[in-house]
């Protein structure tokens, strides 16, 4: 079977009219932005879905992804306030606000932020010492991405924040850093030791110095106990013989009560006569010995006295 002429022009028309369906017809993903010119110009700015533009007269001329981009800044050597060569590496974090001033702001912007967050970072560490850097890293990446983000506005670009990976200073300073973190720690074991020390001296001191206390305590309240036990005790004795008394001051009251104490006292009389005699080899005889009746009747007359009054 041969082919025509006519249709050879056909199956022509078709290839064409597919191509030219295929450069009307955009679709554009999401989170991304196609910048569209048309004769050179810019015209407007699609967004993510399906769109339709003109063949040979407008044209995709940038395209734009609208996530947030992570872009490694290499590292680089600065030096500090103290003359002190230390390499430095972050990540940037940006995203394109508008696609149109990324697309004419200008004509390379990672390239152009990582150069200003690189030489931003230089002047930062160039006002510091070696130990600040160290310790200020929220300040210098703070720093950096403010005067990133104020410098990309005109690019349409967001700085969202910079992180500083590592700061690397040259192996004496390491050495040299490692020796005074040496010395520090074995200081403070110093000054531990020597703090545990004071304050075990001070508690045996502070228990010393309770137990004598309570020891004091303990002492003062034995000497109140024994003086209210003898306070007891002597009150007790009061209390009996003062009873006794009373007792035997009735007793004489009652009929034979002379006669009994008269007994008694004669009694007593030759018990500690006898006694006397006991004791030793020489005793005083009174002169009325014989005359127990005389002084039985001496005592007798005390005793009735007392009873009348």
């Amino acid at each position: 079977m041969s082919i025509t002429p006519g249709t050879i022009i056909f199956l022509g028309f078709l290839v064409v009219a597919f191509f030219l369906f295929l450069s009307t017809v955009k679709i554009v993903p999401q989170r991304s932005a196609y910048v569209i010119e048309r004769f050179g110009k810019y015209r407007t700015t699609l967004l993510a879905g399906f769109h339709i533009i003109i063949p040979f007269v407008d044209k995709v001329a940038y395209k734009h992804t609208l996530k947030e981009q992570v872009i490694d800044v290499s590292a680089q050597i600065c030096i500090t306030h103290d003359n002190i060569s230390v390499e430095v590496d972050g990540v940037l974090y940006l995203q394109v606000m508008d696609a149109k001033k990324a697309s004419y702001g200008i004509d390379n912007y990672p390239f152009a932020s990582i150069q200003l967050a690189q030489t931003t970072m230089r002047s930062i560490i160039g006002k510091m010492e070696l130990d600040k850097t160290f310790e200020e890293r929220d300040h210098i990446n703070s720093t950096i991405v403010g005067a990133v983000d104020k410098a990309s506005d005109p690019w349409g670009i967001k700085v969202t924040r910079y992180e500083i990976k590592n700061i690397t200073p040259p192996q004496s300073i390491k050495d040299a850093m490692e020796k005074q973190m040496r010395a520090e720690r074995e200081k403070r074991a110093i000054i531990a030791t020597s703090e545990g020390e004071q304050q075990a001296v001070k508690n045996r001191a502070d228990g010393d110095k309770q137990e004598l206390i309570l020891r004091s305590e303990g002492e003062k309240q034995k000497r109140i106990n024994e003086a209210q036990g003898q306070a007891a005790e002597i009150m007790s004795v009061a209390e009996a013989t003062a009873e006794g008394i009373s007792k035997i001051a009735a007793a004489i009251q009652n009929k034979g009560g002379y006669e009994a104490v008269n007994l008694r006292v004669a009694e007593q009389y030759i018990e500690q006569f006898g006694n006397i005699a006991k004791e030793g080899n020489t005793i005083i005889i009174p002169s009325n010995l014989t005359d127990v009746s005389s002084l039985v009747a001496t005592a007798t007359s005390v005793i009735k006295q007392q009873s009348k009054s």
